[in-house]
């Protein structure tokens, strides 16, 4: 069976692209701090699918936590097939409000994970010259967010960038760049989200299936964006005047309860 490690799977996207690999025939590496609850989730995949789980606690802000996923990807048996990057969370302050420290996590997490357990992932991908690497965005990289914002645009333009370098190789990587999902994450991070009409709330099932539905067809393209109306949302960025996307991006805001 092929072998997939996941990154914050205990819920939200993260749960629903740990449920599709199982139901695809993949074992499971799941990835995250909370023990108990990666143990609940891997009983109850290998339960449901009988694929094989191994639970690996972690913390991706923890370079020691870090380096033992690292060392996973790396050396471990079996080899993982599919890395997908998907960890992360959200902070419950503006860049004013926010302290130095948490803003640093957030950055270790979202983007220095990413590109650590990449880098480990790749030789093993390298000698069996496959292996697929996916990497969960956001659209709101291509718009002025905050530090959240700005990482999100690197995750997608290392994703981007690196594909260059993996010509040829048999290696795919792919940006995945959301909308918002009705998940826990705002909940988790103490944010509610205003301005935001409701049919442009994602389900899980929708990125997830958008996902594999790119990949199944083998198309080339580094970066997606779900569903055709982020998908139009995205492209507006990229040709109206900034001032119109800035004055967009206040419109729609993220505040605490």
């Amino acid at each position: 069976m092929p072998t997939a490690l996941v990154t914050g799977p205990t819920a939200g996207l993260g749960r629903a692209y740990a449920e599709a690999l199982a139901g695809r025939g993949f074992d499971l590496v799941l990835v995250a701090r909370d023990v108990a609850r990666l143990t609940a989730l891997a009983d109850e995949l290998t339960g449901r699918y009988a694929v094989r789980c191994e639970v690996l606690a972690a913390d991706l802000a923890d370079r020691v936590e870090l380096r033992a996923v690292e060392e996973r990807l790396a050396d471990g048996t079996p080899g993982v097939d599919l890395l997908l990057n998907n960890a992360g969370f959200g902070l419950g302050a503006g860049f004013r409000a926010s302290s130095v420290d948490d803003e640093q996590r957030l950055l270790d997490v979202l983007a220095g994970a990413v590109l650590r357990l990449t880098k480990a992932a790749l030789p093993g991908m390298l000698e069996r010259r496959s292996g697929t690497i996916v990497n969960v965005s956001s659209v709101a990289g291509f718009a002025p967010y905050g530090t959240y914002g700005a990482v999100k645009a690197w995750v997608t333009a290392f994703s981007e960038g690196i594909t260059s370098d993996l010509a040829g190789t048999g290696i795919r990587v792919l940006a995945v760049c959301p909308g918002y999902v009705r998940t826990e994450f705002h909940e988790r991070a103490g944010l509610r989200v205003q301005g935001m009409p409701s049919w442009m709330w994602l389900r899980t099932n929708e990125v997830v299936d958008a996902t594999f539905r790119h990949l199944d067809a083998g198309r080339r393209s580094p970066v997606l964006v779900p569903t055709l109306r982020y998908r139009a949302l995205v492209a507006a960025t990229r040709h109206f005047p900034r001032s119109l996307v800035l004055a967009v991006a206040r419109g729609v805001r993220m505040r605490t309860p």
